[in-house]
Parts: C-alpha cells; structure tokens; sequence
C-alpha cells in the first residue's frame, strides 16, 4: 500500500514487494529487540512504548524514528510547555518595536 501511494511508482514487482516486506520485518525485529534489550520491560518479560520512544530517542541508529515515536507526556505538562513558548513568543515581540534602527524615518 505503501509503495502504490507514490505516484512515480505504477507497478511494483513481486519479488521487490516480498524483499521489501522481509526487510521491514527484520528491521521491526531490531527494533525491538534493542528496545527490549535497553527498556525496563525486561524485569516484566515485556515490551513497552516507552522502552520504543527510548531506543528512538537515544540510539543514532534509530534517532530518525524520534518524531514517530515520541516520549509519552501528560496533557498538563503539554499545556505547560505550549504555554511557556506562547509567553516566550510573546516577549520576542513586545521587545522588538519592530525598527531595528537600520532603516531611515521620511
């Protein structure tokens, strides 16, 4: 499905779909495996989004992953947090007048 939503791709090859399938599985395999290695299900025998969001956000490896995969936040620290750049925004502007002294007044 995946490979048919590109538009520049009109037929896709069995043997390249089954390659690509096996591939995706592997890396799935890794990934896992890493993060099961490197997370704290270990002690439950389980795997958890937060060891996932973990490997992704501290291996190199997997660090392109990070935005898919984000650390898990409550809604109030996120309100917090949009808040605090909102009123950070907000000084950005009111400190600038917006002359910067490099243009002349006519």
């Amino acid at each position: 499905v995946l490979m048919k939503s590109s538009p520049e791709v009109s037929s896709i090859n069995q043997e390249a779909l089954v390659l690509t399938a096996k591939a995706t599985e592997l890396f799935v395999q890794h990934l896992a495996a890493c993060s099961y290695r490197r997370g704290s299900g270990r002690e439950r025998k389980a795997l958890t989004y937060t060891d996932l969001s973990k490997t992704a956000e501290e291996s190199e490896t997997f660090q392109f992953l990070a935005d898919i995969l984000p650390k898990k936040i409550l809604a109030s620290k996120y309100l917090k947090m949009l808040k605090e750049k909102r009123d950070e925004d907000e000084e950005e502007n009111d400190s600038g007048d917006g002359n910067d002294g490099d243009e002349a007044e006519s």
